[in-house]
């Protein structure tokens, strides 16, 4: 049976359009300055650089369980791009979006405007609401006041991806229904700074009208490997090769980084290699072997891991997802080895995660084993601790739901945290070394 085509590049970015909120002149800390060269400082959401952080403290509990529930519409819309299909399906009530959690300044237009996009490595595009926006919730983009910004024609290569694209005064446009949600905009091309590199001519889309529910406040820059990535739009100057380090979500500062481009690079890192799904080809595929807990490597079928394009399943490195999330037989046994090395302790259970205690643990090593890298999981990226120390839970959980998401493996960012992880793609590979960015 021939597998169908790869999905068009906009229909699932659909709900990603987020508003943008303009950037203060300067960081209210010094951790939240620039860096200098072709490196971006990288904060949490909820940080104090940023201005989305939560309006009111949120106890430990209400904070785990709204990151679960992010988690799970992530997955919903990681296994939506897998699958090859072209809308995602929506829970019980609200509609399913994807929140990211990792944040960059970008300078927009001429004379630059200061926006904040988020940083997703499983999308493509970029996506900014712009001035006279319906709907929009927040500050947007001036696109009036630049003198360099130009809407698309129909003509363009660009517009003939959109999906449904129409022509009004010469102008590409596109109408995407998501559920109860509708969004319309300009494909349009302006220039981007992203630290002290200008790019000219950046295709973006440019948000005019949103119906529907509503959306999170943060633009969005997407750092896959597809057509209107930021790596495809800057091959020249970057070489398809970037990376990060991604600091703790208890980081108060602006700390973690995006290194644009070879230069710069850690020499003494292992890499693993890259693969390639045909059905979405943007995702950044790995090849994992094993899990190691403790000293002895679980038992879990090779199946559980391989990839597989008629479905989507294998395994991911993600910036968007929160928690890592195992696909069902290799979840169980992870977290069974994880019980038995800790010990005969009670055990509770807290939103989706089964493997919670209210008495301290000794947890055991858990080590990813990829091929040509082993990435060994610290304490801190492994366990979540309540803030009063009387709930620890293993920072893991299933795949689980639908068909579509029992399939995919996801190497996700708490597990990624003061680690620097390099995605080269001119070689196929991706590296991780241990960094401390917190």
């Amino acid at each position: 049976m021939k597998a169908p085509p790869p999905p068009p590049l906009f229909p699932f970015l659909a709900f990603l359009l987020f508003s943008s909120l303009a950037l203060p002149t300067h960081g209210s800390h010094p951790r939240c300055d620039d860096l200098p060269g072709s490196d971006l400082r990288v904060f949490h959401v909820s940080s104090p650089c940023s201005p989305f952080k939560p309006p009111t403290s949120l106890s430990w509990e209400e904070s785990i369980l709204k990151m679960q529930t992010d988690d799970q519409a992530r997955l919903q819309f990681l296994s939506s791009l897998v699958a090859g299909k072209s809308v995602v399906p929506l829970a019980s009530g609200r509609q399913i979006i994807q929140t990211p959690t990792y944040i960059i300044r970008v300078k927009v237009g001429t004379p630059p405007q200061r926006m904040l996009m988020a940083v997703d490595n499983s999308n493509d595009a970029a996506w900014i609401p712009c001035s006279g926006c319906v709907g929009c919730s927040s500050s947007v983009f001036t696109d009036s006041k630049s003198t360099s910004y130009k809407n698309l024609g129909c003509k363009t290569p660009q517009c003939r991806q959109a999906p449904n694209p129409t022509c009004m005064a010469g102008a590409c446009t596109f109408n995407i229904t998501y559920g109860s949600a509708s969004i319309a905009g300009n494909l349009s091309r302006d220039v981007f700074a992203l630290a002290a590199d200008p790019i000219p001519s950046y295709t973006f889309g440019c948000i005019q009208k949103t119906t529907g529910a509503s959306i999170p406040p943060q633009g969005l820059l997407g750092l896959g490997r597809g057509q209107l990535s930021l790596l495809s739009q800057t091959q020249s100057l970057y070489k398809s090769t970037f990376s990060y380090c991604l600091p703790s979500f208890k980081s108060p500062n602006f700390s973690g980084s995006l290194r644009l481009g070879p230069i710069g690079q850690p020499i003494r890192i292992k890499y693993t290699p890259l693969l390639k799904n045909p059905r979405r080809s943007s995702l950044y595929y790995v090849k994992l072997l094993a899990i190691r807990v403790g000293r002895r490597v679980v038992d879990i079928p090779p199946s559980a891991f391989a990839l597989d394009p008629a479905t989507g399943g294998g395994t991911i490195i993600d910036s968007g997802t929160v928690f890592t999330r195992l696909v069902k037989p290799a979840y169980q046994a992870v977290r069974d080895a994880f019980r038995k090395r800790v010990g005969n302790l009670t055990v509770t259970s807290l939103g989706g995660f089964d493997t919670c205690y209210s008495v301290p643990i000794v947890a055991p090593i858990v080590t990813f084993m990829f091929e040509g890298l082993n990435v060994t999981i610290p304490p801190d990226n492994l366990l979540i601790h309540s803030t009063a120390g009387s709930i620890t839970c293993l920072a893991m959980a299933e795949t689980s739901g639908d068909p579509l998401n029992s399939v995919l493996n996801v190497m996700a960012s708490m597990q990624q945290q003061n680690h620097r992880v390099v995605f080269d793609v001119p070689n196929s590979r991706v590296g991780v070394a241990r960094e401390r960015c917190t």
